[in-house]
C-alpha cells in the first residue's frame, strides 16, 4: 500500500511539474503572437497608405490638414535614418580571424561589416562564420588514433582573414530607406543587423532587426499619445480632458461625452492610426 501511495504521489507531482511550464509559457506565447499581429498590421497599413496616396490630393481630401510639427511620425513613414546608430566600426579585408573574434566579444556584436579602402561595405563576418571556421580547423587538427587526440591536444591558431571569412554581399540600406522595407529585407535574409550606407556604398551606420521591429510596432503609450495629442485636438477640436483614452495590446478604449456627430469621426480616426488593432466605443452623446 505504501508503495502504491508513493507511486501515486510521484505521478501527481510529475503531472504538476508538467502543468507549470505550460502556464508559465502562455503569457510569453500570447505576447509574441500579439507582437507579430501588430507587426503585420503595420505592414498592411503601409501598403494601404501607399495605394491611397495618389488620390489623397483630390477633392475628397480631408478638410482639416494635420499640423506636421505636432504630429508624431507614424511608424510606416519612418526612415532608417530615424533609428540607425551612427557609431559603427567596420574591419578591413585583411583583418585576422582572432582580431575579429576579439572585437565581436568586446563589443558584444553578432556581426561586423567588412569595408574596403574607400569605406564601402563589401561583406559581413558573423559569429556563425567564425564558429564554422573554428570547427573546421579543429576537425582537421584532430587525427584519429593519435595520442594528441586522446589527450585533447589544443589545435593550432585558427587562420583566415575577413576577406576569406566574410559572406557577401552584406545586407545594406540607405538612410532614406523606409523602415518597413528594411524590416522586410531583414526578415527575408534572416539577418540580425542591417548596415546603413550612403549613396556611394560607404558605411555610415547600423540598425538591428529588433530596432526595426520596435519602430514598426509602437507600444501602447505611444498610441495613446497619438490619440490625446493629435487626433482629439488637431483633427476634431476636442479637448483631451473630455475623453478618457485607454490602450491595451493595441486595443483603444474611448469613453466620455462627445458631440454625437463627432463620435463616428473619432472612432474612425483612431482606427486609422497604424498599429491600432481595434477600437472599443464607450462614448456617450454630449
Amino acid at each position: 500500500m505504501d508503495d502504491r501511495r508513493t507511486r501515486e504521489a510521484g505521478a501527481a507531482s510529475a503531472e504538476a511539474r508538467r502543468a507549470v511550464p505550460s502556464l508559465a509559457r502562455k503569457p510569453v506565447e500570447e505576447f509574441r503572437q500579439n507582437l507579430m499581429v501588430r507587426y503585420l498590421h503595420a505592414m498592411a497599413a503601409h501598403d494601404a497608405q501607399a495605394a491611397a496616396e495618389p488620390s489623397a490630393t483630390g477633392p475628397e481630401a480631408p478638410a482639416v490638414t494635420p499640423r506636421p510639427a505636432e504630429r508624431p511620425t507614424p511608424p510606416t513613414e519612418l526612415q532608417v535614418s530615424h533609428i540607425a546608430q551612427r557609431t559603427v566600426v567596420g574591419v578591413a579585408l585583411d583583418t585576422p580571424f582572432m582580431d575579429i573574434a576579439r572585437m565581436l566579444a568586446r563589443e558584444q556584436l553578432g556581426a561586423v561589416p567588412v569595408v574596403d579602402a574607400e569605406g564601402r561595405v563589401v561583406g559581413v563576418v558573423a559569429e556563425s562564420d567564425l564558429l564554422a571556421r573554428a570547427a573546421a580547423q579543429a576537425s582537421s587538427d584532430a587525427k584519429p588514433g593519435t595520442l594528441g587526440k586522446l589527450l585533447g591536444r589544443r589545435p593550432r591558431t585558427v587562420g583566415g582573414t575577413a576577406v576569406t571569412l566574410m559572406s557577401a554581399p552584406a545586407l545594406t540600406a540607405h538612410p532614406w530607406t523606409p523602415v518597413v522595407e528594411a524590416a522586410r529585407d531583414a526578415a527575408r535574409s534572416r539577418v540580425r543587423q542591417v548596415f546603413v550606407t550612403d549613396h556611394k556604398g560607404r558605411l555610415v551606420g547600423v540598425v538591428s532587426r529588433g530596432e526595426l521591429l520596435h519602430a514598426l510596432v509602437r507600444d501602447d503609450a505611444a498610441i495613446r499619445d497619438e490619440v490625446v495629442s493629435h487626433v482629439l485636438p488637431d483633427l476634431l477640436g476636442i479637448g483631451p480632458a473630455r475623453v478618457d483614452v485607454e490602450v491595451h495590446d493595441g486595443v483603444v478604449t474611448l469613453s466620455g461625452p462627445v458631440p454625437t456627430d463627432l463620435i463616428p469621426r473619432l472612432t474612425d480616426a483612431v482606427a486609422c492610426i497604424p498599429d491600432v488593432l481595434d477600437v472599443t466605443d464607450h462614448l456617450t452623446a454630449a
